[in-house]
Order: structure tokens, then sequence, then C-alpha cells
């Protein structure tokens, strides 16, 4: 991890009352992410998830479960398994660069082992200020809140 800079990055820390193993799996098993990658009542379908450096992170959203959308074409960057998953969508899924990127931004997720369960830990950098305050306008606290809500709850159910 290379630090946080509150001019270019958003974060959200979260306590995830599963194993971490299990936390991991919800991410890196593409019928789990379907079940809380967007914000409900949206729903996911997971096109092509290849959890590993350079591989593939491609979703579609529906917002009546019918008609699905484009929504993230992205590459992992790194994945250090139930420990670290970076992903960016500045670069899609075929390696090129994404035109235009919707909110350019790499994502860093961490996990850690805590009492209780998992420490899960989110940073999202963005190449200049007036990206980070796009994406936080968009809605950043609101849908990665939400979707790390529905994470944890169907971890914990699990």
């Amino acid at each position: 991890m290379t630090g946080f800079d509150p001019a270019l990055d958003l974060t959200l820390t979260r306590l995830i009352r599963a194993p971490r193993k299990t936390v991991w799996s919800a991410w890196v098993q593409p019928s789990l992410l379907e079940r809380w990658w967007l914000p409900a009542p949206a729903v996911a379908r997971v096109d092509r998830l290849e959890a590993r450096p350079g591989g593939a992170f491609v979703t579609r959203m529906s917002e009546d479960g019918a008609g699905f959308v484009p929504h993230l074409d992205a590459c992992f960057l790194a994945v250090e398994e139930y420990e670290r998953i970076v992903f960016t969508n500045a670069v899609d899924s075929t390696w090129r660069p994404a035109v235009p990127a919707p909110v350019a931004m790499t994502a860093e997720i961490t996990f850690a082992d805590h009492a209780d369960g998992t420490e899960y830990h989110v940073v999202v950098r963005h190449g200049e200020a007036a990206a980070r305050a796009t994406h936080e306008r968009l809605g950043f606290a609101d849908g990665w809140g939400s979707v790390t809500g529905q994470l944890a709850r169907l971890a914990e159910s699990m």
C-alpha cells in the first residue's frame, strides 16, 4: 500500500463479523459477488472475474433484473490471497486505456484478521483532486458503504 492522500483518495473501513476467508470468497466467487456488488435493488451480473494480476473484472448491472447494461470493465493489478485485491478501471479488461473512464480510479481492498471477524479496508485512489471530488459527489460514501454492508450481511450469513 502506498499510503493515503486525503486530497486524492477516499476510504472506508468496516468490521465484518465473519472469517477473512469467507469475506474473501464473497469477493472472488462470481455467484457470491453478484449478490452484493451493487446497491440494492440493482442487480449485478459478473461477465468475467479473473482474480489474478492482469485478470479481467467485468460486470453488468440492471435496475429491474431483466435488461443489463455495462457497469465495470477493469483489470486486477494485484491479488494476494486472503489479504489484498487491487483493481483499476483506468485500464480495461483487455489492458487498453479506458476511454473514457467514468471516474478513473484504483481501488485497494485489504482483509485482516480481527478478534471479531475481518477488518475490511478500502482505499480508492484518484489521479487528481477533481476526480476524487466527482467520485465523492456521485455518492462514494453511500454506494461503497451500501455494498460493504451487503457484503457484510452475506458473509455473516455464510
